[in-house]
């Protein structure tokens, strides 16, 4: 796989395709810089099975980013030592570990200090939106979330090669029992795993994504935290075959006690309750919904140019 220069719509052949979670995108080499001398430092964090370094995937959206918006200065996250370890860590470090290692990482870096943006691309974009809940400092000012899954998943439609090992553990460890304490220490699928027919055993013993979404309590640093971004962009695939439910990815979900109608965020107890700040901050025209009409992770350079790159300048 290989980045190209043109400007038309890419084949499917020419996309990344992994299970939902997974970070990996083909983009092309952007054209035009915008020119700026005054920038503000970029965050990235990947998704499930992919690395911070990879040049076909986060390294190459690194240097492109850079290519349009010159000065700036781009941080790719690698949890752990090697990009081994980054890549395995993505499966099977606890998700709360990782958040915390990432805040300390954060809050070492000097050119932060200031201030940053984030964008996470698809587990990693509600795993950044829990280091703004959590670690106000250095401040996250814009949170862009390409395809992450803010009220989780429930399936796992498709994983690259049905005969992976991964996959098929992954699917066991799900199906036998993603809210026993095993599982969830060591899946990180699991710790986004969110079952509409178990709401009980979701809300205890969802080790993450309970705790961020508020579902045992109002936080209300939290809350504050999340309402002090600016701008908490959130990018659907309109054709995604990865995410289940799709709808996951503007914040929506699974009507509670069925699996098959959803509802949208503002028609969700969380909105209506206003328990994590997200109703005022749609008020406050701080929420963005973005479409994208590809599967998982599929856009053009013309859309990630048009719609992404302005939130980085």
């Amino acid at each position: 796989m290989h980045f190209q220069r043109k400007s038309s719509n890419m084949t499917s052949s020419s996309l990344l395709r992994f299970f939902f979670g997974a970070a990996p995108l083909l983009l092309v080499i952007f054209g035009s810089a915008w020119g700026s001398n005054t920038t503000t430092p970029l965050v990235m964090w990947h998704g499930m099975g992919d690395s911070c370094c990879n040049p076909l995937s986060m390294g190459g959206i690194k240097k492109m980013v850079e290519e349009e918006v010159p000065g700036i200065y781009v941080l790719s996250l690698k949890i752990g030592e090697t990009i081994i370890q980054d890549t395995e860590n993505s499966f099977f470090m606890d998700v709360n570990a990782q958040v915390a290692f990432v805040c300390n990482q954060l809050s070492q870096d000097p050119k932060l200090k200031g201030g940053y943006n984030a964008m996470g691309f698809s587990q990693g974009g509600q795993f950044l939106r829990a280091v703004a809940q959590r670690c106000p400092s250095p401040p996250m000012k814009t949170l862009i979330s390409v395809g992450g899954q803010h009220q989780g998943v429930y399936g796992l439609p498709r994983c690259p090669g049905e005969s992976s090992h991964i996959c098929d553990w992954i699917r066991k460890e799900l199906n036998s029992g993603a809210y026993t304490d095993f599982v969830q220490k060591h899946l990180v699928q699991a710790q986004y795993w969110h079952d509409p027919l178990n709401d009980d055993l979701y809300r205890t013993h969802s080790l993450f994504l309970a705790d961020i979404n508020q579902e045992r309590g109002v936080n209300e640093t939290y809350k504050k935290n999340l309402q002090s971004l600016e701008n908490f962009v959130m990018v659907k695939f309109l054709q995604d075959q990865i995410v289940d439910p799709v709808d996951s990815e503007w914040f929506g979900f699974l009507k509670s006690g069925q699996a098959k109608e959803t509802e949208t965020l503002q028609e969700s107890t969380l909105y209506k309750e206003d328990r994590l700040g997200l109703a005022e901050m749609d008020k406050a025209g701080k929420l963005v919904f973005l479409a994208s009409d590809g599967d998982h992770l599929q856009f053009t350079r013309e859309w990630f140019n048009a719609k992404l790159v302005p939130y980085l300048r």
